[in-house]
């Protein structure tokens, strides 16, 4: 059967494909004509007839009706004689009755019309009975219609129950012959129907052929250019003296590929800039970023994560991003990749420690890219975030923590171990036993104050606490600081030198925060250096200027004749807590100091750096602005790389 449908479909179709445009459409459009047509054809003949059908129906109902209202006494009296002429009379003189049956109780005909069974009753006559329908409600009180189709037409059958006296007698079956003036009717619609379905035909065959003169060329023409069109030709023409309608379809085409060309141009334009804003946008960002596709194809990649994965002398896209990337990175983000190619999940974190090119910590993101509709994956994003200065942080923070804690506990430990020896055993303690024992005592409490101060100190300048700057006379800050230390040179037999260029002028700055940082150097210089050496504070302004709108910056140098600082520790000195007596084991301290004195230059726009060699001594030295009469104070903010170097 396939085979069949198959054999005659194809030569339909191949037959089929040969018509031009207007053929199809004028053989649609005659066959849409004509199923529209026989539609209407067939519902007109077939209202009509059931208007004829219920018409037959009631005119039998009521036919039969009467009848039975005058033989149904007559059939009581069983006076049949004048039911028979009765019934013979209305036969004659009704047309439309093609039979009438009359039927006992127990269905046994006993008279019918057009046949008499007691005029043509013999020995060979058999006694017949009506047949009636399954559904007759036997002794029911409305009559029964129906309808039945016999070799001259349909005819109605009506079965009226003859009930007198609420006594049932019998049956009467009438035979209605169908209305003529409908049938005529009928056939004289259906004959006009067909008259006119003719007619349209010619008329479109006709119209199809004149048309088909004229408008072949420009359909062909038209293809042509909707072809043009569709293969991204928006150049395409149509050049045809033509009016009507063709005309304006032809001139709006032309119009449409115009509009399309012009778009198409501006279109180009715009993919191109905001082509080239996405790159830019990716190139710049501070994070590195890789776009790859489903097959873990490299799309796009930004100078970032070149940078982070060594890809600047090699060319990544197009390529397997798995094959590029170093092994403890693809270790961990492999299966997570065709994981979310596969759609088993959308997006995935990982911390990653790389080696090459460079030692560094890093975050990696992975997330989907999907469709407008969010229905399925174009690819994947992957962000890399150089996390490690964010990790040194963290363990600086640690440290600083644990340093503290480390710092805290000694002093409190030996100031409770003397205070509860000296509660215990203070009546059994010689009188200098117990003054060395509160020496100790308030020894180790100023080295507590002094370590709780410097560390709110230090507090104080990394928490973001704003300084007003303004301009400062250094002689004036140096002199305050060698009054403070000089008691305690004197004491230990260190010279103190003061070298302060004549007419130097104001620098700008905060005067407290410098005061504290000569205190700490020079505390610093006193501390490691031995009876008989000398410490020298000095400050100059220097030769050049940094611009022809500014002064010449001053200068300030610490130098001393102490131990010195050794050159692997040089790189160290101002971390927090380190301190050059952790290895000498000589002096005692907070490791705070030079922190501090760091991250107050940091403020002041400068740079403290050193000079040293162990066992001949140890120089400091920065820069400070010199202070213009016309600029007003500022009020200077932390500075977020000072933040970082102090927090190293």
């Amino acid at each position: 059967m396939l085979s069949l449908l198959k054999t005659i479909r194809d030569p339909i179709a191949s037959w089929w494909s040969e018509f031009t445009l207007q053929t199809k459409l004028l053989a649609v459009a005659t066959l849409v004509v004509s199923l529209v047509m026989s539609g209407l054809t067939f519902w007109a003949v077939n209202t009509i007839q059931q208007d004829a059908r219920m018409n037959d129906t009631r005119f039998g109902r009521d036919l039969g009706l009467l009848l039975a209202a005058n033989v149904a006494p007559l059939v009581a009296e069983n006076n049949l004689t004048e039911v028979a002429q009765f019934s013979q009379r209305f036969y004659s003189s009704t047309s439309s009755v093609r039979y009438m049956l009359y039927a006992d109780e127990t269905g046994e005909i006993f008279f019918g019309i057009p046949f008499w069974e007691a005029e043509v009753e013999n020995s060979l006559t058999i006694k017949r009975r009506i047949q009636l329908p399954e559904d007759y409600p036997g002794d029911g009180e409305k009559p029964m219609v129906r309808q039945h189709m016999t070799p001259d037409g349909a005819v109605t059958d009506v079965f009226i129950p003859l009930i007198v006296n609420k006594k049932y007698l019998g049956v009467l079956a009438i035979g209605i012959n169908p209305n003529q003036t409908a049938v005529i009717s009928t056939n004289f619609t259906r004959d006009v129907t067909i008259a006119v379905f003719i007619t349209i035909w010619v008329m479109v065959i006709l119209a199809g052929v004149i048309n088909a003169l004229t408008i072949t060329k420009p359909i062909k023409e038209l293809l042509v250019g909707v072809k043009q069109i569709a293969t991204g030709n928006f150049k395409q023409r149509i050049n045809l003296p033509l009016g009507g309608e063709l005309g304006e379809l032809i001139l709006s085409f032309n119009e449409m590929a115009e509009r399309l060309e012009r778009y198409e141009e501006q279109n180009i334009e715009e993919l191109t800039a905001e082509k080239a804003k996405l790159e830019t946008l990716v190139s710049t960002i501070a994070d590195g970023a890789v776009l790859i596709d489903n097959n873990m194809q490299v799309i796009l990649v930004n100078p970032t994560a070149q940078r982070i994965f060594g890809w600047e002398a090699a060319d990544v896209v197009g390529r397997n991003v798995l094959h590029h990337l170093p092994p403890s990175v693809q270790v961990e983000i492999t299966r997570p990749l065709y994981e979310m190619a596969a759609g088993e999940c959308e997006s995935a974190e990982f911390r990653i420690f790389i080696n090459q090119p460079t030692p560094r910590t890093i975050r990696i993101l992975l997330t989907t890219v999907l469709n407008v509709q969010r229905e399925s994956i174009k690819g994947i994003a992957i962000t890399i975030q150089d996390i490690t200065r964010e990790v040194e942080l963290n363990e600086a923070k640690s440290q600083f923590i644990s340093n503290v804690s480390h710092e805290l506990r000694t002093p409190l430990f030996n100031i409770k171990t003397y205070i509860e020896t000296l509660h215990d055993y203070g009546e059994d303690l010689a009188l200098q036993e117990r003054q060395e024992f509160l020496q100790t005592v308030n020894h180790e409490t100023d080295r507590l104050t002094r370590l709780v101060n410097d560390v709110l100190d230090l507090s104080k300048l990394e928490s973001g606490r704003n300084y007003s700057f303004d301009g400062v006379d250094l002689a004036q800050a140096i002199e305050q600081t060698l009054r403070t230390y000089q008691l305690n040179a004197k004491d230990k037999g260190v010279e103190l030198l003061q070298e302060v260029a004549a007419n130097l002028p104001l620098v700008m700055g905060n005067y407290d925060l410098l005061v504290q940082v000569f205190g700490n150097l020079i505390g610093n210089a006193l501390k490691f250096t031995k009876a008989g050496g000398k410490v020298a504070i000095r400050a100059y302004q220097l030769d050049f200027k940094p611009s022809h709108t500014q002064s010449s910056p001053v200068r300030i140098e610490i130098s001393d004749t102490g131990i010195g600082i050794a050159t692997e520790d040089q790189h160290s000195i101002f971390e927090r807590f380190f301190r050059v007596e952790n290895r000498v084991h000589t002096l005692e301290g907070t490791g705070l100091g030079l922190s501090i004195v760091r991250n107050i230059i940091d403020r002041h726009r400068s740079k403290v750096h050193l000079v040293s060699e162990v066992g001949i001594g140890t120089t400091f030295w920065f820069d400070l602005a010199a202070f213009e009469e016309k600029a007003p104070a500022i009020q200077v903010e932390p500075i977020a790389e000072a933040s970082k170097i102090t927090t190293g």
